[in-house]
């Protein structure tokens, strides 16, 4: 009997002993591909051994010190690379222990500022349905996963949503690009007027969706009229790259490809790749000279913000990535393993959409390729796709309820950053079969 209380208890789950580059090794000894990096975190793979010495060093010399007494040599270190490193004038790193953390300081933050210069009515949050910004009460609230919110419900603060940029779902027959992007500028502003323009605080978005649609990347120049939008009426944009930044879509900050700069961006998973539990929250220096030359203090904090053991480990990962040039291999394994996929997969009649940037890759799965029909939620073909891969060797991030957190599914791909041409081969080889085993290439087969 297991004193573990597991997400799933009913779940009976392997023992990872070990893990070596992007492998991980169970208690029978089996080895599995790690192909989503956990949920898009172990961008090093595991084991790694720059990361690890880091952290030795750092608790050899000083593990914790609380952030109301002192900073420390290596958390300054880190928000300096950082910020050096962001787009804009994000230069302002506030360190938290994951992502969830990370949404709630921005929420605050952005509450704060407006009080801060004397726009107290400011008060409401806008984000996109079938969104995923963390499980603590406020990044829940904001998010707009139906099936996460449900149960509590009565707890949330009131949020607003607005449509997702799902192009394949929703941008319509004959829409270009263009003009799918400014119908959702479009609803955006609508909101922001039936709310009143000077009650909306900030407007938060995933810059490439993640776990809840799958890989989802903004159309066009969606999320430059989305700022312009955001400008206009005073609201400021909060970018969620909690699972698509750090390099992950072969950029640091997943923005820059589109050439935006929030007000402030939120980060984890990849900051440390896994190796300490560590997020950031960065901010526009506009923001931050407002606190300082307001009330001073930033009225938010956790026991573990700038964890020095924790920044150790996020520095030393970040310089692997810069120093051993990894984002470019990420493009082009990024680019190797859509491409494989859809030669692979592309015509089979169960795969609709095979999306993503760099190695952040979604596929989803429907009933009947022409009309996107989705399949029988109670077939729970996503869960289905777990076991069977895991099974080969595999592990991939599935999820259910896609389209409107009740209907669709999909799979996520996050293999570490350090994947050859052969490693994604094999991710798609093994992937492959498994689709098969679950969903034969035969129409009617599900039925």
């Amino acid at each position: 009997m297991t004193h573990v209380f597991h997400r799933n208890p009913r779940q009976t789950l392997a023992v990872a002993v070990a893990g070596k580059g992007i492998e991980l090794v169970d208690s029978n000894g089996k080895h599995y591909i790690d192909a989503s990096g956990g949920a898009a975190v172990s961008c090093l793979g595991h084991g790694h051994p720059r990361v690890i010495e880091a952290i030795k060093q750092q608790a050899d010399s000083l593990a914790y010190a609380h952030t109301s007494f002192f900073t420390t040599e290596v958390s300054e270190e880190l928000a300096r690379t950082l910020a050096q490193a962001a787009p804009g004038d994000l230069n302002h790193v506030y360190f938290v222990s994951g992502g969830s953390e990370a949404v709630e300081a921005a929420l605050k933050l952005a509450r704060q500022y407006f009080v801060e210069i004397g726009q107290t009515q400011r008060r409401h949050f806008i984000a996109r349905r079938q969104s995923y910004h963390g499980n603590t009460l406020g990044a829940l609230a904001i998010g707009g996963n139906a099936w996460r919110r449900e149960p509590f419900l009565p707890l949330l603060v009131p949020a607003h949503h607005v449509a997702p940029c799902y192009a394949y779902r929703d941008q319509e027959a004959g829409e270009t690009d263009q003009q799918y992007a400014q119908r959702l500028a479009d609803e955006l502003e609508a909101k922001i007027l039936e709310l009143g323009p000077h009650s909306v605080a900030a407007f938060v978005a995933e810059t490439v969706v993640g776990a809840t649609a799958g890989a989802v990347p903004p159309v066009a120049d969606y999320l430059r009229r989305v700022r312009a939008v955001c400008d206009k009426y005073g609201v400021l944009l909060i970018l969620d790259e909690i699972m698509s930044g750090m390099g992950r879509t072969g950029y640091l900050f997943a923005c820059e490809e589109d050439g935006v700069v929030p007000d402030i961006v939120t980060i984890a998973k990849g900051l440390a790749a896994g190796y300490q539990p560590i997020g950031a929250m960065i901010s526009s220096s506009r923001i931050y000279d407002a606190v300082v030359g307001g009330s001073g203090f930033f009225q938010h904090g956790h026991t573990y913000i700038g964890h020095a053991t924790a920044c150790a480990a996020a520095l030393a990962v970040q310089r692997t990535i810069a120093e051993d040039c990894l984002l470019e291999n990420v493009l082009a394994r990024g680019g190797q393993l859509r491409a494989r996929l859809r030669e692979t997969l592309g015509d089979h009649p169960n795969v609709g959409d095979i999306r993503g940037r760099g190695l952040f890759v979604g596929v989803e799965f429907v009933a009947e390729r022409e009309t996107k029909a989705t399949l029988d939620p109670a077939l729970k073909m996503h869960a289905r796709l777990k076991s069977t891969a895991m099974q080969n060797g595999l592990l991939i991030y599935p999820m259910g309820g896609t389209v409107d957190g009740m209907r669709g599914d999909h799979v996520l791909f996050a293999p570490p950053f350090i994947c050859s041409a052969q490693d994604i081969d094999r991710i798609v080889e093994r992937f492959a079969a498994s689709v098969q085993a679950v969903m034969p290439a035969t129409r009617g087969a599900l039925a």
